[in-house]
């Protein structure tokens, strides 16, 4: 239903060749990428932590006779070229370990790793502008390496994860290759917040561990959950998937022959923000969409005009009026206007800016956006769904309800589209249409807190109060925001 959601880069490596020892584990080349992302725009400040848990980290691998490569505020490019570089490196038998710090989100199943530039409107965002930690861990196997390492603290409450609601918090299990040691700071699907100190409690934890000579990998990370989960009271306990098939120690005993690291250099600032992926969302099966009418929205009681109209009744307009300036320098704004002033016919730059501009609160200009983009590329069904939702919140009701069924004709059982009916016909006062709507999108996502919400209150107005206080009550448990943002709607 919400607008849906759709940069300095430092590089350092360590590059020394290691020395064979008489451990079977030390034997193979070991190899790390230590990200550490703090700096996300769309973030009210910059995290405390990844930076300093970046360079810890990175400093106890060189130690422990890695060969690492540290990335502080990586774009997708940067992270991108990072990747690539450290499959390049991996050969048959190596060690790779992949250690990130910053937002995670989960879709589909999948967890991600998210760049600090990523545009996340929508949920095809996160797949389109994030890292899979599966297909990471895939493509290092596919190089030959014979112990994966993966050690994620990104279960943060971020940003682009209010901006729609079709996901889970936190991470998801991750489907990883034979050989596999991955570990997150906390549990599946739950978050927990910066402790404002120099370090994060897991990173604080498993430091403490990995510095203990002769423990094999996965008694260093069970050490580490148990030392997190006390130090927290419990309330963070980070979660272990483990299917190592040989034993891998961190530090082996004194007659490891590991080496100190090796010089570290710089590498070249990242190319400029790629351009966006095509978005790529699979098709439900297509049910017929219900045909919907609602009776039109009632003319003003005066016909005054706008500009003498008080700020309450005319919303927009004053929203645009005492913004469209400032949003003009908002930097996603300012990027894509200079790319619609070398291509005014880029119908995904539109789409992408109506977006931010409805996300802001500036409806009209999103509209214009939205509008523009449409006329390009009459079949988006993100660019319907959206612009049926920027004008469900403005009131403009029978017109969103024709954007919302043509979303669904393009795409039958679209589950933002389905949701975004729901308010359309919650707010005309249709509960049986909007409870049907709610119905129908939680079948497909039983944890889409809006249907949940939305379905609660059509509940309640029509009478069922006990049925519909339950799905409220479920709702606000999974998102405590979730009444505010129904009331910044004009719904109660």
């Amino acid at each position: 239903m919400k607008i849906r959601v759709a940069l300095l880069a430092i590089l350092m490596v360590s590059v020394a060749p290691l020395v064979p020892s008489m451990a079977a584990d030390n034997r193979a080349d070991r190899f790390a990428l230590v990200i550490g992302n703090a700096k996300y725009p769309d973030a009210e400040a910059p995290l405390k932590e990844p930076i300093n848990d970046a360079r810890e980290v990175a400093d106890e691998l060189k130690r422990d006779g890695f060969s690492v490569e540290v990335g502080e505020n990586l774009t997708g490019e940067a992270m991108r070229r990072a990747f690539d570089k450290l499959y390049a490196r991996i050969k048959p038998g190596s060690v790779a370990l992949i250690f990130f710090s910053g937002f995670g989100i989960q879709s589909a199943r999948q967890s991600y790793m998210i760049p600090v530039d990523a545009q996340i409107w929508t949920e095809p965002d996160v797949r389109r502008d994030g890292f899979s930690l599966e297909t990471v861990l895939g493509e290092i196997n596919a190089r030959g390496a014979g112990v994966k390492i993966a050690l994620i603290d990104a279960s943060r409450r971020n940003p682009f994860e209010r901006r729609f609601r079709s996901f889970s918090a936190g991470l998801a299990p991750v489907i990883a290759p034979n050989g596999s040691l991955v570990m997150y700071s906390a549990a599946l699907s739950s978050v927990i917040g910066d402790t404002g100190g120099e370090h994060s409690l897991f990173v604080q934890e498993l430091l403490k561990e990995i510095r203990v000579p002769d423990l094999m990998a996965e008694e260093t990370l069970n050490r580490t959950r148990v030392g997190v989960t006390r130090a927290s009271r419990s309330e963070q306990v980070p979660w272990i998937s483990s299917s190592l098939a040989e034993d891998f120690s961190f530090i082996p005993g004194s007659g490891s022959g590991a080496k100190p690291p090796g010089p570290v250099a710089a590498i070249p600032r990242p190319a400029p923000e790629p351009p966006p992926l095509p978005r790529n969302d699979p098709v439900l099966p297509p049910p017929k969409p219900a045909e919907l009418k609602i009776p039109p929205p009632p003319k003003p009681a005066t016909d005054k005009p706008a500009a003498e109209k008080p700020a309450a009744e005319n919303p927009t307009e004053k929203i645009d009026g005492t913004t469209a300036l400032a949003l003009a320098e908002d930097p996603t704004i300012k990027s894509l206007t200079i790319k619609l002033s070398d291509n005014p016919d880029d119908a995904g730059a539109l789409y992408r800016r109506g977006q931010v501009y409805a996300s802001k609160g500036a409806y009209t200009l999103a509209l214009k956006d939205f509008d523009a983009s449409l006329r390009l590329n009459p079949r988006d069904v993100e660019a319907y769904n959206n612009r049926c939702w920027t004008r469900t919140v403005i009131g403009d009701l029978q017109a969103a309800l024709k954007d919302c069924n043509e979303a669904l004709r393009l795409r039958p059982n679209f589950v933002d589209a389905l949701d975004s009916r729901g308010l359309v016909n919650l707010k005309s006062g249709q509960a049986k249409n909007a409870i049907a709507d709610f119905d129908a999108a939680l079948r497909i996502n039983p944890r889409l807190t809006s249907s949940l919400y939305g379905r609660g209150l059509a509940k309640k107005r029509s009478g069922a109060i006990s049925e519909g206080e339950l799905d409220i009550t479920n709702a606000k448990a999974m998102d405590p925001n979730i009444a505010k943002e129904f009331a910044d709607y004009g719904v109660r």
